[in-house]
């Protein structure tokens, strides 16, 4: 039998579900505490307020999404296999749950979670970064300034999905069309060949 979640848990259990049905200004620190049915005061002893929490949930769910990232990178092939898998990792993930990820990414929030923001987008560049230095020593992709490269996919892979994911879209986007195109932009921009059918 496993234990029941400790407050701390259900707190961020809580914060994320409001996450993910509302962003960030759904998370209020009574609305937490309801969904996790404890009082506010419980909050306030293990976060000094709403910043700090939604700070460790981004922290959290940053790490998952920068994990299955990792994984996915590790599963592929060559090294344009490899960024391909990443990025269409991320996107689709992205697509999967576009609330949460429009909060990652887009939706204004304060300083506090804005530096979490940055620290994730540099996790990440690091990471396709690292791929991409491997692909170039391998001689599977052409010399290249691979910290300038990254950073460019990370910000248009971004940039590509804040339009979709914005609770202003209308609409579910054609998930599977957005994924086929930033493949093949993702290929080009990193000098790869085409993706084999």
């Amino acid at each position: 039998m496993t234990a029941a979640p400790g407050t701390r848990e259900r707190l961020l259990d809580a914060a994320l579900d409001l996450t993910r049905e509302g962003g960030y200004a759904a998370v209020t620190v009574g609305a937490v505490a309801a969904r996790a049915g404890v009082s506010a005061g419980a909050l306030y002893r293990h976060w000094p307020g709403k910043g700090e929490l939604v700070a460790e949930l981004f922290r959290t769910v940053c790490a998952r999404e920068l994990s299955a990232m990792e994984q996915a990178a590790s599963s592929a092939g060559t090294a344009a296999d490899r960024i391909d898998a990443v990025l269409s990792t991320f996107a689709g993930r992205a697509l999967h749950h576009p609330r949460l990820a429009w909060t990652l990414l887009a939706e204004p929030v304060d300083p506090l979670l804005e530096a979490e923001r940055l620290a994730y987008r540099r996790a990440y560049r690091e990471l396709v970064a690292g791929l991409l230095v491997a692909g170039v020593q391998a001689g599977e992709l052409p010399a290249q300034d691979v910290d300038v490269v990254a950073a460019g996919l990370v910000g248009a892979l971004g940039e590509a999905l804040v339009g979709p994911i914005s609770p202003l879209a209308g609409g579910p986007p054609d998930a599977a069309a957005l994924l086929a195109t930033l493949r093949v932009f993702a290929r080009r921009a990193i000098g790869a060949p085409a993706a084999q059918v």
